[in-house]
């Protein structure tokens, strides 16, 4: 990971719930991670992979449960996983789509 940068105030809407000047980039990577992959766009993934290294977005993608299942089979492709290497096909997401 690279040193430690702001979330821009611009993808503010992607942390409705969070004060973006609360969250350490470093201890909430996975957070930021998720969240950006589920519901941000080109502009932010962009963002993403300039701040993230391949790795941590990786880990997170393999060990995140919060995945949707539109979004894991995105990023299962891109880094040619297995269900079985990925947690959030081992349970139930707990993302809305679950059940489609």
């Amino acid at each position: 990971m690279k040193p430690s940068f702001p979330i821009p105030q611009k993808y503010s809407n992607l942390f409705w719930d969070t004060d973006l000047s609360s969250l350490d980039v470093v201890e909430n990577r996975k957070f930021i991670i998720e969240r950006i992959l589920n519901m941000g766009d080109g502009n932010e993934l962009r963002w993403l992979w300039s701040h993230y290294s391949e790795d941590d977005i990786r880990e997170t993608v393999q060990n995140s449960r919060k995945l949707s299942k539109k979004t894991a089979r995105c990023w299962q492709n891109y880094f040619g996983l297995r269900e079985d290497q990925m947690k959030c096909f081992s349970t139930y997401s707990m993302s809305p789509d679950k059940f489609y």
